[in-house]
């Protein structure tokens, strides 16, 4: 593939033309035999200085789906998608299975270059869930369904390839029975050509107009749920319950996404940031906290619970970190969350395992509680099952999730949507990473909804508890209120 400066930044070559149309040709012929949706994709290498981020966030039509995910610290990692081949979507207490089923026979049948050698590679599904089974139904959720996947037309990855970062551009197109070979091919080359390479907007620094926070709730509503909630713990209902808030942002001109993420993954190299575009609307965030990672029967999970915050003085920031170490009711939290996570996985793996002790990772602005935690699968199950098998833990939803489960809208009183629900890709092959969606914000227009909640336990106090989701939210505020 040769990149080019200006509008057209991307061409193929004349042999990647022909591997092309030979996949298309391929699945339509399938489609027609079988009167069945075929679906065909076409992976090609790209210069390793190519920003898949970058290239998303200026190439995106408008109102078209867009996704982007990314790991600056872990060999700067990163996935991002545009526009849609095919769109999977539904709703209810079994929507993880249903998508993992649909997703299994539409790339078990996909025409590709074969066995997948490198995440970004053939088939991929981009997209999340939301928290609830059918969350996300207020009307600023729109275009965000309880559970969503999305084959991009263009996928651009970058992963590690023999310790050297390799850059793949994988195009998908899905073959109807009355589709033509040329039609899909004339879509695809048209849409390599509109790509671009730029780098991602800045965000003006000084910027002109007044803005607006308020809360979608009083803060004295949470510090009452709050309240309600230890009453509820130590009246033994339950162990643990996470509830959220969520603080509006008004600004006197439409908040940019691509501006945002671009400080979120200088500022968070450690966490995963994302941007899911779907409509005018953006769901963007640095999440700290890995869901389940799937490497073959490799599991990777983390256990993230009980925080404090940062300081610009070594010493006293250390201190903190020490204090979070020992602190009873920041250890109850972490200890229910890391228990869970064990519980969940030990039915489906040879062995789980975990540090004994937590410790303190640091942040930009917070630091946490955390166990990285690790399995072996006894039998196969794609990263989708796991994610169902994981979500919703204790971080996010409550202990037992019975008892907590029903009282998180009625305490909260809002809707979720897609906040602390699992957000990633998978590809062909079952492997891929999810991560929770926190830390983040709804961005459509003028308007960005910020979400952070707390684990509160026996000891929480409301006025503390309070505080602490400020310390969370001030990843995004800075950065959208000007």
């Amino acid at each position: 593939m040769r990149v080019t400066s200006g509008r057209a930044s991307f061409a193929l070559a004349a042999e990647q033309r022909e591997r092309l149309a030979a996949q298309v040709s391929l699945a339509v012929r399938r489609a027609r035999r079988s009167g069945a949706r075929t679906l065909a994709t076409c992976s090609l290498p790209l210069a390793a200085d190519v920003d898949p981020t970058a290239v998303a966030c200026c190439s995106r039509r408008p109102g078209e789906a867009w996704f982007a995910f990314e790991q600056p610290d872990r060999a700067r990692a990163a996935l991002a998608g545009l526009g849609e081949a095919l769109v999977l979507e539904t709703a209810g207490p079994g929507r993880f299975a249903t998508l993992a089923q649909r997703w299994r026979e539409l790339s078990a049948a996909a025409v590709g270059d074969g066995a997948s050698t490198l995440p970004g590679d053939g088939p991929i599904a981009v997209g999340g869930f939301a928290f609830a089974d059918d969350g996300g139904r207020s009307p600023h959720w729109a275009g965000f369904a309880p559970a969503s996947l999305v084959v991009p037309e263009v996928t651009l990855s970058r992963f590690q390839r023999a310790g050297k970062p390799a850059v793949r551009l994988t195009l998908a197109t899905l073959a109807c029975p009355d589709a033509t070979p040329e039609d899909l091919l004339a879509r695809a080359h048209a849409r390599v050509e509109q790509l671009q390479m730029r780098p991602l907007p800045l965000l003006d620094p000084a910027p002109a107009g007044r803005f607006l926070l308020a809360g979608a709730m009083p803060p004295e509503h949470y510090e009452a749920a709050v309240a309600r909630a230890v009453e509820l713990i130590r009246g033994g209902r339950m162990e643990k319950i996470v509830l959220a808030r969520e603080v509006h942002v008004h600004a006197p001109r439409p908040h940019d996404p691509a501006a945002v993420l671009g400080v979120l993954r200088q500022e968070f190299p450690s966490c995963f940031v994302f941007a899911v575009g779907r409509g005018d609307a953006a769901l963007i965030g640095a999440s700290p906290e890995l869901l389940v990672r799937r490497e073959g029967q490799r599991v990777s999970t983390l256990a993230l619970a009980g925080s404090t915050r940062r300081s610009a003085d070594p010493a006293v920031d250390a201190h903190l970190g020490e204090q979070l170490l020992r602190d009873p009711s920041h250890r109850e939290e972490h200890a229910i969350v890391a228990r869970r996570i064990e519980r969940n996985l030990r039915p489906h793996a040879v062995w789980v395992a975990s540090a004994p002790e937590p410790m303190v990772v640091r942040i930009a602005n917070i630091q946490h509680l955390a166990t990285p935690i690790r399995a072996q699968l006894a039998a196969p199950m794609d990263v989708l099952e796991l994610a169902e098998v994981m979500h919703p833990t204790p971080a996010v939803g409550g202990e037992p999730l019975a008892a907590a489960a029903p009282l998180i809208p009625a305490l909260e009183g809002l809707d979720r949507g897609w906040y602390a629900g699992p957000l990633g890709w998978t590809d062909a092959t079952g492997d891929g990473e999810f991560c929770v969606a926190l830390r983040c914000a709804l961005l459509r227009g003028e308007l960005a909804r910020c979400y952070a909640g707390n684990g509160i336990v026996r000891d929480s106090v409301p006025a503390a508890e309070l505080a602490e989701t400020e310390v969370k939210l001030a990843a995004l505020l800075p950065l959208l209120a000007g």
